[in-house]
C-alpha cells in the first residue's frame, strides 16, 4: 500500500476561505464532535463515557478520551494544568487524547477514538485523510499521530496500547505550540472495504519520538483533535452494482423489498449514518418514479415485550419516512407501520436469524 503524508502548519481558516473550497463528500459522521448523544456534565474516567456522550464516536479501549464543549466542566485539578483552555478548531466542541507516557507511568497513557464510516471504502480508490490537532500547552510533542482503518470494530476490555499498522501515520514530530492548530493530512489507496476509522498513536513509547519544547513540560503527550475528514480523491472508481442491489429490484405493486444495511442506535429509532447509503438509493427510486406510493414496514426479532416491539418497529419505519419527507418526497406517497416480531423471514433461535428478522422493508402500493 502506497502512503504519502505531510503535515501542514496553518492558523484557523476563515469562513471566506472555506467558502472558496469545493464541496467535499466527507464520509466521517459527526466530524467536528458537535453532535452529542447525551449532554456532557463533566469528565469521567472510563472509556465507555466517551461513546455515551459523543454521537457515533466511541473509545476503542477502557481508556477515557475527553470531550470538550460548552457544557463540559473540567475538574479543577486538571483545569489548573491547562486542560480545556484550548478553543476548538471549528464549531464549539473537540476531543482530547493522551498519546504518550506509558514509560513514565501515566495512567491511560494511550487513548483512541473510533467511528463507523458512512460508507465502506472502495478497494483501489485513493482517499484523503485529514484532521486538525493541537497539543496541550505543556504537553510533550510527538510523532506517530496515526489513522487506522479496519473492516470490523475494535473493542478492547483493557487500556492497552494498540499496535495495528495504520494506513496513515505522521513520521515527524507534530509541533503545535501556542494553541495553533495543525492540519495533518495524507492520502492512501484502500486495499479492502474498510468500515471503521480509529485515531491515535499505534506505536509504543520506545518507537515514538518526543520533544520537550519548554522546561516545565509534562512527562506525557496530550493532543486535541477536531474536524476529521475522509473523502475520495479523483479519479473516482466506478463501483459494480451487485445483483441484489436495491437499484436492480423490479418494482411491482404488492412486492416487498428489503432495505439492507439500515442501522439504528441500540433500542432506538435513530438512524445511524451508515444507513444513508441505502436510504439514498430508495430516495433516488422515489425521485425517478414520481407517482409511486410505498409502505414502509419495520420488523423486530422476538426478544422483548410484544407491545414494545410493535412500538419500536413502527417508530423505526417512521424514521425512514421522515428521511424521505426531509428530502422533499410528498407525504401522500408514503405510509408506514410496525409489524413487531410477527412476520419473521427466518428462525429467531439463532443470533444470525434474529439479525435477519430485525429489518426494514417497503412494499410498492402503487406505481
Amino acid at each position: 500500500m502506497k502512503i504519502w503524508f505531510n503535515i501542514l502548519l496553518s492558523t484557523l481558516l476563515t469562513e471566506a476561505a472555506l467558502a472558496q473550497q469545493p464541496l467535499l463528500q466527507n464520509i466521517v459522521p459527526n466530524p467536528g464532535f458537535e453532535r452529542y448523544r447525551n449532554a456532557p456534565i463533566g469528565w469521567a474516567y472510563k472509556g465507555t463515557f466517551f461513546g455515551e456522550v459523543m454521537k457515533y464516536w466511541f473509545s476503542a479501549t477502557t481508556a477515557s478520551p475527553d470531550v470538550y464543549g460548552p457544557e463540559v466542566r473540567v475538574p479543577a485539578d486538571w483545569a489548573d494544568k491547562g486542560f480545556g483552555d484550548q478553543k476548538p478548531h471549528g464549531g464549539k466542541s473537540m476531543a482530547g487524547l493522551t498519546l504518550y507516557g506509558c514509560i513514565n507511568g501515566k495512567p491511560h497513557c494511550r487513548e483512541y477514538i473510533e467511528i463507523q464510516l458512512a460508507e465502506p471504502l472502495v478497494p483501489g480508490q485513493t482517499y484523503l485523510v485529514e484532521y486538525w490537532v493541537v497539543h496541550l500547552e505543556k504537553s510533550l510533542q510527538i510523532n506517530n499521530l496515526g489513522a487506522y482503518f479496519s473492516e470490523t470494530r475494535i473493542e478492547r476490555k483493557t487500556d492497552e496500547v494498540l499496535t495495528p499498522k495504520p494506513q496513515f501515520n505522521t513520521e515527524n514530530i507534530v509541533e503545535a505550540p501556542g494553541g495553533k492548530w495543525v492540519k495533518v493530512s495524507g492520502t492512501f489507496v484502500a486495499d479492502k472495504e474498510y468500515e471503521y476509522l480509529m485515531l491515535g498513536n499505534f506505536k509504543d513509547d520506545v518507537s515514538t519520538k518526543f520533544k520537550a519544547h519548554r522546561d516545565d513540560c509534562f512527562n506525557y503527550a496530550y493532543y486535541y483533535v477536531d474536524d476529521v475528514l475522509v473523502k475520495k480523491v479523483p479519479p473516482i472508481l466506478l463501483e459494480s452494482i451487485k445483483p441484489d442491489d436495491l437499484r436492480k429490484q423490479k418494482l411491482e405493486p404488492g412486492k416487498k423489498i428489503a432495505l439492507k444495511n439500515i442501522y439504528f442506535e441500540f433500542d432506538s429509532d435513530e438512524l445511524m449514518p451508515r444507513s444513508f447509503v441505502e436510504l439514498n438509493k430508495l430516495l433516488t427510486i422515489m425521485q425517478e418514479n414520481p407517482n409511486m406510493v410505498i409502505e414502509i414496514t419495520g420488523h423486530t426479532d422476538n426478544v422483548g415485550d410484544d407491545d414494545y416491539n410493535k412500538y419500536l418497529s413502527r417508530c423505526r419505519a417512521k424514521s425512514v419516512v421522515i428521511f424521505l419527507l426531509e428530502n422533499k418526497i410528498k407525504p401522500a406517497r408514503l405510509r408506514y407501520r410496525g409489524a413487531g416480531e410477527h412476520q419473521p423471514v427466518t428462525t429467531n433461535d439463532t443470533d444470525e436469524g434474529r439479525a435477519q428478522n430485525r429489518r426494514v422493508e417497503f412494499t410498492v402500493v402503487r406505481k
